[in-house]
């Protein structure tokens, strides 16, 4: 396991209430980016944006198309776009067909993601309703990547992280109250 270069946090139903409490506690120059991709209502409102920026030091954005990823910062996918990883370190966006359901998929974004960053990713997937998220750690796992879970039992909706941990090989499965402590070790 090299330094993390990047961590990408998928969620679906509850994941917010999570994000809500982990921000706080994240220092204010983590090394790398991290990398939100939520399954929300389309429409072009910055008010994800606000909500997070108002519970972190961190700069909070929702990314651009070619924009490039630095790190100390929080990026939120958009709507309706499916978010890719390029190898110039610059973000993607995709309007094709929905995976699982979902515009942006999280596992479309973990596996772009593990196929540039590799051993140097860690990928946390939270409360949600689909198995969305499970394919995408298989392949962080098998790129040498870092595969976080939420604890199920502390999930709003449990389906996605239990989904994952009957799946995946997990490094490590988190309580909200841990999530911030562990980020910030992730140097």
């Amino acid at each position: 396991m090299g330094k993390s270069e990047a961590l990408v946090i998928g969620g679906s139903a509850g994941s917010l209430d999570v994000l809500m409490k982990v921000l706080p506690g994240l220092h204010q120059f983590l090394s790398f980016p991290i990398i939100l991709v939520l399954h929300r209502k389309a429409g072009k409102d910055s008010i994800l944006t606000d909500l997070l920026a108002a519970r972190t030091k961190l700069r909070v954005k929702e990314l651009e198309e070619k924009e490039r990823i630095l790190p100390a910062t929080i990026y939120i996918a958009p709507p309706n776009y499916h978010l890719l990883i390029e190898n110039d370190r610059t973000f993607s966006l995709d309007a094709s067909e929905k995976v699982n359901f979902s515009r942006p998929s999280i596992d479309v974004t973990f596996e772009s993601a593990a196929e540039v960053y590799g051993e140097n990713l860690v990928c946390l997937l939270l409360s949600g309703a689909n198995s969305d998220g499970t394919t995408g750690l298989q392949k962080v796992k098998a790129k040498g990547g870092k595969a976080l879970l939420q604890n199920p039992a502390t999930a709003t909706v449990s389906f996605m992280p239990e989904h994952a941990l009957q799946h995946v090989d997990t490094d490590e499965v988190l309580n909200p109250e841990e999530m911030a402590d562990y980020i910030n070790k992730l140097v």
